[in-house]
């Protein structure tokens, strides 16, 4: 239990696993956004503007969140599932669409990225995107 990535008891349980959810639909959403912009003969602009607003709603839901939050992890005094995923998302948003989500208008996300990203065990297991075929 000490060593658990999630709060154990609720309602943190399901704060916490609801952050690590929007956090993995937003990587789900890069993904399928670098597909259709980079694989497709004809990309459908619809689908694209559908993926670009459904990133920017989670973010701005996971800003909200970080936002109220005091300095430390997400939740709790250590850092948890929900720290990562967010972090690992960001990176990956970042890397793979580079602009498309201006980090200035996040600055509680980009404050707690750029904490994660500066420990040693981010910086270990960091890899580069490389896109598909690159």
């Amino acid at each position: 239990p000490e060593r658990a990535l999630v709060p154990q008891t609720e309602p943190e349980r399901h704060r916490a696993l609801k952050v690590a959810s929007l956090a993995s639909g937003v990587a789900d959403k890069a993904v399928s956004l670098f597909y259709e912009l980079r694989l497709h003969d004809q990309v459908s602009e619809l689908f694209v503007a559908r993926c670009r607003g459904q990133i920017a709603a989670a973010l701005q839901a996971l800003e909200a969140d970080r936002a109220k939050r005091g300095p430390d992890w997400w939740f709790g005094g250590r850092m948890g599932h929900a720290d990562i995923a967010v972090t690992a998302t960001l990176r990956h948003l970042n890397e793979a669409h580079p602009g498309l989500a201006a980090m200035a208008e996040y600055p509680a996300l980009a404050a707690h990225a750029v904490r994660c990203e500066a420990l040693p065990v981010f910086q270990e297991i960091s890899q580069p995107f490389i896109a598909p075929g690159g």
